[in-house]
């Protein structure tokens, strides 16, 4: 059986931000000007492709609120949620469960319920978390064309880490996809 993956899908703006200061997204849906004269690259990956991929979901509480608190259909379908969290979660489907441990611990629960198939690692503590235990193996992230000034840094308290870049498109709204994976530290 192949081991899965640990993968990040995540938008920052172009100056290293996942939220704004109140940990507000609505900069990633606005219009930007070079969506009028870009056509996307084909071979982006889009987030529906992503998600076929994944087999289980690590996500941050500060995440799941932000999702839950959206108004919109639950995004990731029946895959099993893991939800780390200390406080008490009432989850919004029967597929979101409330987990508690260290990343490394976390992380082998949501690859056991995986099965072959990759973990989708969502939130930027837990992200930052995942980075600096080593094991994260893959980052897709799509810089959005602005600059935010303020708010949740993806990378910050992050000890270097090196990556090679696999992949880059563009995307809708002049949007530019990197895909890396995070190279084994020395």
């Amino acid at each position: 059986m192949q081991e899965s993956r640990v993968r990040v899908y995540l938008a920052c703006s172009l100056d290293g931000f996942i939220a704004g200061p109140d940990h507000e997204l609505d900069w990633l849906h606005a219009p930007y000007p070079a969506a009028e004269r870009l056509r996307p690259d084909p071979r982006a990956l889009r987030f529906d492709t992503f998600l076929a991929q994944v087999g289980s979901m690590l996500m941050g509480r500060t995440t799941y609120d932000i999702v839950a608190g959206l108004g919109v259909e639950w995004p990731y379908g029946d895959i099993p949620v893991h939800v780390a969290t200390r406080r008490k979660l009432d989850p919004l489907t029967p597929t979101v469960r409330a987990v508690t441990g260290d990343i490394a611990e976390l992380i082998a629960d949501a690859r056991a319920a995986a099965g072959e198939r990759d973990v989708y690692l969502d939130g930027g503590d837990l992200v930052r978390q995942g980075l600096a235990a080593g094991l994260v193996d893959e980052m897709t992230l799509t810089l959005v064309p602005v600059l935010l000034g303020d708010g949740v840094r993806l990378f910050d308290g992050v000890d270097r880490t090196t990556v090679q870049f696999t992949d880059h498109r563009t995307y809708d709204g002049g949007l530019v996809q990197l895909t890396a994976r995070v190279l084994p530290r020395a």
